[in-house]
């Protein structure tokens, strides 16, 4: 039980679902130097070094449970299917919707605070701070990248409904979200620098792809050059990885302070580039061939409500 507990134990949680901290400042400026319009105060709570220390301290403690949380979410995903095996379909329409548009606007949020101080920090300070430098883990952003990392668990929701819908699930979507999920809680318990790029691509990508489910879970016919922008946009994500974890090994190499850990680069690097042929694969057989691998139950759909 205490490894379930720890989760809902940790502080940050606690300060998120306290309704007191919802009360808005028109503009606040980060640590970085960046102004942010329409604070809530529950983004300034890593203003304070000692509470955002704290913070890291219960993932240096705790990080590995996103292991034990990956394993019981693949063992679910096969009992589920056996489950629904012999039982009908659900439809969960409105559910999905609302599951979807949640995620979307979590993640066009996220985009908001990410975005801007990495172009900030491009602009004034150049490419190697980005990677290198973790000064990011203070302020809003420092909360939003905080915040990234735990909703990595509850994202794993995504896997419920394609299970009692019955959809298709590929080994990319379950793979994906269970390795993403270690990887992110991994690489924050070391403050890894170069996470600024890896959560500020994921916010951007899961904004416009979490807005695209919701629209598609609505029936609205979407144009397929919108379905190939998605996948397009979560390939280049992969590519921007590898090239990345390359700069950080790089910098690391000429003797520069690059606050990334020789570990993390290897293994973020072998993750991208497993997604990018995942991907890569997936682009391919979907919309490329004759038969895409999606698209079949909702043909079925089409067919049924004939």
């Amino acid at each position: 039980m205490e490894v379930f507990g720890s989760f809902y134990r940790n502080p940050i949680l606690r300060e998120y679902f306290n309704p007191n901290q919802f009360h808005i400042t028109s503009w606040v400026r980060d640590p970085v130097g960046i102004h942010h319009p329409f604070v809530f105060d529950f983004e300034k709570k890593f203003f304070d070094k000692t509470y955002a220390f704290n913070i890291y301290t219960w993932m240096n403690k705790w990080w590995w449970l996103s292991i034990v949380y990956s394993i019981i979410y693949v063992g679910l995903i096969y009992y589920g299917r056996s489950l629904m095996e012999k039982r009908e379909r659900y439809e969960l329409r409105l559910p999905l919707i609302l599951w979807n548009l949640s995620l979307a606007l979590f993640s066009i949020f996220g985009m908001i605070r990410c975005v801007p101080e990495m172009i900030y920090a491009l602009d004034k300070v150049g490419l190697q701070y980005t990677i290198c430098n973790n000064s990011n883990i203070y302020g809003i952003t420092g909360f939003w990248i905080t915040i990234f990392c735990i909703s990595k668990v509850p994202e794993l929701i995504d896997t419920l409904f394609i299970v009692l819908r019955k959809q298709k699930l590929i080994f990319l979507h379950w793979f994906h979200h269970a390795t993403v999920l270690i990887y992110a809680w991994y690489s924050y318990h070391d403050w890894t620098a170069s996470g600024r790029w890896f959560v500020f691509m994921n916010y951007s990508v899961h904004a416009m792809m979490y807005t695209y489910y919701a629209f598609r879970a609505m029936k609205y016919r979407i144009p397929k050059w919108m379905q190939v922008t998605v996948t397009v946009f979560q390939l280049s994500q992969m590519g921007v990885g590898c090239f990345v974890n390359y700069k950080a090994y790089v910098y690391k190499q000429n003797g520069a302070s690059c606050a990334v850990a020789y570990a993390n680069i290897f293994w973020s690097f072998v993750m991208y580039a497993i997604y990018f042929g995942l991907f890569l694969h997936f682009f391919c057989v979907s919309y490329l061939s004759k038969k895409p691998i999606i698209k079949v139950n909702d043909e079925n759909e089409r067919k049924k409500n004939k």
